[in-house]
């Protein structure tokens, strides 16, 4: 398998999830910008869409999208402690919480980092809509170790990626304490610790 990713962006948890579950990977890096990979692949022709994730498997299929991708890797490997497996109703609050990530986390984050955008929508407009959410997001945490309880799962390791952008977000981890706490216990974890190290984020 190939991993192809971007330093610092959502391909990190997917990383983090192959050394949780302790999968062997290669990995190749996407300049986002020019859609060129580290060996000078163009990466349109690896994801049409130029995002990353993209997982190339070992029968030559690429799969994109980050929350599918993790399913499928728990899935695949069978790392029921991380998604467990149908029906057990477990699942499927893990995978709400994967969705809400992605679907209003992520995707409310990713204006807020572009320099473009005019500063008066980025405060007045997006980061109250945001905030909203990692208030509704701190009451949770602040009654559990983890987003669903224990164990740890794959959605813990994509709000990881989505917190540790929170310098770049222009918020202060003093105005969110509990989710403070979270990210630092969630950042001494090994397979995190090692996925930070092997982008140069540690």
């Amino acid at each position: 398998m190939k991993l192809y990713y971007s330093k610092g962006a959502c391909s990190l948890a997917v990383r983090i999830l192959l050394h949780e579950i302790g999968v062997r990977c290669e990995f190749e890096s996407v300049n986002l910008k020019t859609k060129q990979t580290e060996t000078g692949q163009d990466f349109l022709t690896i994801n049409p869409k130029g995002s990353v994730p993209a997982l190339l498997l070992d029968n030559q299929e690429v799969l994109t999208e980050n929350a599918v991708i993790q399913q499928y890797l728990a899935d695949t490997y069978k790392a029921t402690g991380l998604l467990p497996p149908a029906p057990d109703f477990r699942r499927y609050r893990i995978l709400e919480w994967l969705n809400f990530i992605a679907a209003d986390l992520h995707k409310g984050c990713g204006p807020l980092m572009k320099p473009a955008l005019p500063e008066e929508i980025k405060e007045n407009v997006l980061r109250p809509v945001l905030n909203q959410k990692l208030r509704y997001l701190s009451q949770h945490l602040g009654q559990m170790a983890y987003l669903c309880g224990d164990p740890f799962t794959l959605a813990d390791a994509y709000l990881f990626v989505i917190l540790s952008w929170f310098p770049a977000l222009k918020e202060k981890w003093t105005d969110w304490p509990v989710l403070s706490k979270y990210f630092s216990a969630l950042k001494a974890r090994p397979a995190i610790q090692k996925a930070l190290a092997e982008e140069g984020l540690s």
